[in-house]
């Protein structure tokens, strides 16, 4: 739970749809479930809440006197495909807006055409225009098209200072998948042999049941170590995940499955 970006994403949203986001990112599970398994006292919250740029003032609001950080997607998020002055200055409004984390997006057309001067510069960029607001670089690799694309991305977002390596947008045909992961964490693992600095990771889209979770914590483990298990380092981008899990508690202390209706945001 602690490692969600809980996250909202469509075109319909409210702010009364953030609103009650926030209130599930600040009170995960119900309070009887908690009670029963004995971690009432553990104050647990997701890592972070995720919303579009117009969002960012009213999650900002309800989360005030929280630990949980506001993620935006940024520069022209999905595609990417504003001009980069535009993307810039996207960046610079939501961190203004109080978004202590930046989602931006890589022109993908540039990593498709082997342009890796022109990625670097432009997360480069980006880096400068978050300023204390951490950078999550987004490679959206179900349009990357290799495994190589991938790692020269993961790469080249690392040098330009991304503060984490995310795998999708949750808006392409493929998102995150364990061969993809594999090869950005050891991305990252080669990144911090070479220059000693450490990168998070974060996979989204597609990951919506408890059971999916598993193999990328295995993963961070065997790959990346025990530090890679920390909300500061890995991260889910999920918005259904956290239903799935509260359902599971319900079911390891009742015997019985519950309804998605019995929890809030499922």
């Amino acid at each position: 739970m602690t490692l969600i970006d809980l996250t909202t994403l469509s075109g319909d949203d409210t702010p009364g749809r953030v609103e009650r986001l926030c209130a599930k990112a600040k009170h995960p599970v119900r309070r009887d479930l908690l009670e029963g398994l004995g971690v009432a006292d553990l104050n647990l919250t997701t890592g972070a809440v995720c919303v579009y740029h117009k969002m960012v003032p009213t999650a900002v609001d309800q989360l005030k006197g929280t630990r949980i950080p506001v993620a935006a997607v940024s520069t022209g998020f999905p595609a990417g495909m504003t001009p980069l002055a535009q993307r810039i200055e996207e960046i610079h409004a939501s961190v203004e807006a109080g978004a202590a984390e930046i989602d931006i997006v890589i022109s993908r057309d540039l990593a498709l055409t082997g342009n890796w001067r022109a990625i670097y510069q432009e997360v480069k960029e980006f880096r400068k225009a978050c300023g204390r607001a951490h950078l999550k670089a987004i490679l959206a690799t179900g349009h990357l098209a290799t495994m190589r694309t991938v790692a020269k991305a993961s790469m080249v977002c690392m040098m330009a200072g991304a503060d984490f390596i995310k795998t999708s947008t949750g808006k392409e045909p493929v998102n995150a998948t364990l061969p993809v992961g594999l090869v950005m964490a050891r991305a990252i693992r080669n990144y911090r042999e070479q220059t000693g600095h450490i990168v998070g990771f974060k996979p989204a889209g597609g990951i919506s049941k408890a059971r999916d979770v598993l193999p990328w914590l295995a993963l961070m483990k065997e790959e990346l170590g025990d530090r890679w298990l920390q909300p500061d380092l890995f991260r889910i981008g999920a918005s259904s995940l956290l239903a799935d899990i509260e359902r599971q508690v319900e079911f390891h202390l009742t015997g019985r499955y519950s309804a998605y209706h019995r929890h809030p945001m499922g």
